[in-house]
């Protein structure tokens, strides 16, 4: 657990799942299992189905002796198919802890990270087909320039994108350490980190199908949620915070509105807090990766 990142906010989460010892629970993003160990605490005859696509999160699975814990492996975009696998048709609580884990930054083999010098892989489940060196190498100069400036909201993507394709002409970019040397000519002086971070975000996302994975699980959870129950969601970035924003306020994740006749707002769920909850100072001394948290509760009507 420790290779794992503490959970963020643990206690906030549980508080927004308002937790009944008999209830049926996910944690879509099991990760380490901080979280899902918290919530089986509070469960008497209740159950929890734990997913993540990592394999290394199987090892922290296998942990835990509790009757009424089952761990899935897959990405948590498949929810409702496995919940009907489980003959379970609606649950009382879905918590999502997106980004990435500190265990993935921390294994230098996974790519993540631009601390250490690896090959270029980024992939949240090793079985999937598509690595962070396929999009660098095989990617079109546009499809790279749309990436860098969506997902990574990168300043000189275009640029950027143009400077990749002629480097790779020449030879290959396979490891993190070849892209660096690339980045490193567009970075602003003494910003260079934050450049790397902006541009492997980008390519994380797109490897890892990241923000499409999240829009289909939340398209879900009308179904999947019984009415009263509640949505957790804790997200990294912008990107990440606007669907669960729009999802939760609007019932549409473009944030548009859909009306009845009397002009009330067709969605299903209505926000606990309204703005989201972000970590105590006490919290952020102790843990750098809650400073950029934020947390999301809703309830479905």
């Amino acid at each position: 657990m420790s290779e794992y990142h503490e959970p963020v906010m643990l206690q906030q989460c549980l508080d927004g799942l308002a937790i009944k010892p008999n209830g049926i629970y996910v944690d879509l993003t099991f990760g380490g299992g901080g979280h899902s160990k918290a919530i089986l605490e509070k469960l008497t005859d209740g159950k929890l189905l734990g997913f993540d696509q990592d394999q290394d999160a199987e090892v922290n699975a296998e942990a835990i002796n509790h009757p009424g814990f089952e761990f899935v492996q897959a990405n948590f975009r498949f929810v409702k198919k496995y919940l009907k696998l489980y003959r379970i048709k609606q649950v009382d609580g879905v918590l999502a802890d997106l980004g990435v884990s500190s265990h993935q930054f921390n294994k230098a083999e996974r790519g993540f990270s631009t601390r250490f010098d690896a090959e270029l892989d980024m992939r949240m489940d090793q079985h999937a087909p598509v690595t962070a060196k396929e999009v660098i190498n095989e990617y079109s100069e546009s499809d790279l320039h749309k990436i860098f400036g969506l997902y990574g909201e990168v300043r000189n993507a275009k640029t950027l994108a143009s400077a990749i394709v002629s480097a790779r002409a020449a030879s290959p970019i396979n490891t993190i350490g070849e892209l660096k040397e690339i980045l490193a000519r567009f970075a602003k002086r003494g910003r260079e980190n934050k450049y790397y971070a902006q541009v492997f975000q980008a390519l994380r996302i797109e490897v890892n199908e990241e923000l499409k994975a999240l829009e289909e699980a939340l398209l879900q959870m009308e179904e999947v949620i019984k009415p009263g129950g509640r949505l957790v969601v804790m997200s990294y970035h912008s990107l990440e915070d606007r669907l669960v924003k729009n999802y939760i306020n609007k019932g549409k994740l473009d944030g548009e509105e859909e009306k009845d006749f009397y002009g009330n707002v067709l969605k299903p769920f209505k926000s606990v807090n309204r703005k989201p909850i972000t970590a105590e100072e006490e919290e952020l001394e102790n843990n750098n990766r809650a400073r950029s948290a934020k947390l999301r509760i809703a309830e479905k009507l």
